[in-house]
């Protein structure tokens, strides 16, 4: 899978957030898009998800096969953020069996298993809307990482979580993860310390 953005900018009115960005991202590589806040790294990682348009240039998403429409992204990308919503009123249990219907997870790995992974076994049959704000985390971080995809995005992926569970974020990125493609919007180096290339935001803005 390869994602190339070729002279791509975005702006919210007359702000340009991003500007002339032609960057290639591909399959079994892991990137870091760093930058202070309000740097647009947000921005850059939801234009990568499809899931907001460039204002200027172009992105692709394809293989050496084949080549997809943007509207159909989604269906080879798993993303968790901050801003993203959990369906509290169902438990951990129900959640990832929803989420599967749409989106199936990683072969041979189980909804029981997953939920031993992410350390929430005791927690499996509560409802969400219990949970702390930690415990969510781990939840939005199980239904990215074992999603079947093979492009994971995560912003800010350590947000709400302890040393405990910033170690298990890095102990199933190391397991999980290296042959996909995986890019992290952040600005702690402990989020992104095992990705390969950075693409600092400064070197973009207009």
């Amino acid at each position: 899978m390869k994602i190339t953005l070729t002279d791509a900018g975005k702006r919210f009115n007359s702000d340009w957030i991003f500007r002339h960005l032609s960057y290639e991202f591909s399959t079994g590589h892991s990137y870091a898009i760093t930058g202070p806040n309000g740097s647009g790294k947000s921005t850059l990682l939801q234009v990568i998800a499809g899931a907001i348009a460039l204002s200027e240039g172009k992105i692709r998403y394809g293989t050496a096969s084949a080549e997809y429409a943007g509207d159909q992204a989604y269906r080879y990308i798993s993303l968790t953020a901050p801003y993203m919503e959990l369906v509290e009123e169902m438990t951990l249990r129900e959640f990832l069996r929803f989420h599967e219907v749409f989106k199936p997870f990683l072969p041979s790995i189980s909804i029981d298993r997953i939920i031993h992974l992410v350390q929430l076994e005791g927690s499996a049959h509560k409802q969400i809307r219990l949970f702390s704000s930690g415990m969510k985390q781990r939840a939005k971080l199980a239904q990215a990482l074992f999603s079947s995809t093979p492009v994971v995005l995560l912003d800010e992926p350590c947000t709400n979580l302890d040393a405990e569970g910033i170690a298990l974020y890095n102990e199933l990125i190391g397991e999980f993860a290296k042959d996909r493609m995986v890019i992290v919007s952040s600005n702690d180096h402990q989020e992104y310390s095992f990705c390969e290339m950075n693409i600092e935001m400064a070197d973009w803005k207009k």
